[in-house]
């Protein structure tokens, strides 16, 4: 079966001036009709190197409990690492269309992993503005090569660089994060597998869109993930929502972006939120994230942390296996 890439689909339209009727999202989903225009509230920016350890554990807390989201500056990842991280990215999808399917996901698997186009069809039957890359950057039990670009030739060494500044953020973020529910500092590390909380990575290409008034990059959701670390480009498009309105983020350079999943609003019994969150495109200019997915593995039980169950607060969710809870999420089943 022929597959259409949206960079494929991008450039007709570009000559055309329009967008297929496939990609039109509804009246209540078209940005340039539900986006919020007044003043934007301020999503928290936490600054890392914050040398107050309990100060640095109440913002990122309570950036956690009202937004689900928040970007961190001096992360301690050096900006050339990133830098290299999304020119190796830029190339692999500046590269002719049949470079590029040879790393296509195949289409009988059960693996995320490939390059892709997500055109199956959502609830109302509408497609998004995207291509990306997908594959497991950790643990190195769970990388299956076949699925890292060969061209640019530097495309490993950028991502392997990557991850190991990356996993030191992380396991940072899960250590300031159980401190914040009042549990022992590497409480939500273990509850998520330790050493192997799984990294995948993808990498989202909006091509420039005719029309971005109408359509969406992709469509609003929460992350399955126990946390997302995201790069992106310097084009915005990021939204939030956020007492019934949908916010943008506004683009800090060298910031990286962090979204609270599922996992962690489960562990945390509701307290910690699941960040609701979509992508616009932009008219003249290709916008292009990193976000990279940190999870369970498939096997892991993953339920509200005990600690934080009594009788005047029960747990409001099911423990269950990630691989269940992932199953359900991608075939719209109730949890």
């Amino acid at each position: 079966m022929e597959v259409e890439r949206v960079q494929a689909i991008a450039t007709l339209s570009k000559a055309l001036d329009t967008i297929p009727d496939a990609f039109i999202r509804s009246e209540k989903e078209q940005p340039a009709l539900t986006t919020f225009s007044g003043p934007v509230p301020e999503i928290p920016t936490i600054d890392f190197s914050e040398q107050d350890e309990q100060q640095l554990i109440q913002k990122i807390a309570n950036a956690s409990i009202h937004w689900g989201l928040f970007q961190i500056v001096n992360h301690g990842i050096p900006v050339e690492v990133i830098k290299k991280l999304q020119t190796a990215g830029r190339e692999f999808f500046e590269l002719p269309l049949e470079e590029k399917e040879v790393y296509a996901k195949p289409a009988d698997s059960e693996t995320i992993e490939g390059y892709g186009t997500k055109l199956q069809k959502e609830m109302e039957g509408k497609k998004t503005w995207v291509d990306y890359l997908f594959h497991n950057v950790w643990p190195p039990s769970r990388i299956n090569y076949k699925f890292w670009p060969k061209n640019p030739p530097y495309y490993r060494e950028a991502n392997e660089e990557y991850v190991t500044y990356l996993r030191e953020v992380v396991d940072k973020l899960f250590k300031y994060l159980s401190l914040g529910l009042g549990v022992e500092a590497n409480t939500i590390k273990e509850a998520m597998g330790g050493d192997e909380l799984e990294y995948l990575l993808k990498i989202n290409y909006y091509p420039p869109c005719p029309r971005p008034d109408l359509t969406l990059g992709v469509a609003p959701h929460t992350d399955m993930s126990s946390i997302t670390v995201l790069v992106p480009n310097e084009i915005p498009g990021l939204q939030v929502f956020k007492d019934d309105h949908w916010y943008n983020a506004k683009y800090i350079p060298n910031a990286l972006i962090i979204h609270i999943g599922d996992q962690i609003q489960i562990l945390s019994n509701g307290k910690y939120k699941s960040v609701f969150h979509r992508t616009t495109v932009n008219k003249d200019k290709t916008r292009m994230s990193w976000p990279v997915f940190c999870s369970p593995p498939r096997e892991m039980v993953v339920g509200p942390l005990p600690q934080l169950v009594t009788e005047e607060n029960p747990a409001k969710f099911k423990s269950k296996k990630y691989k269940d809870y992932e199953y359900c999420k991608l075939n719209k089943i109730p949890q």
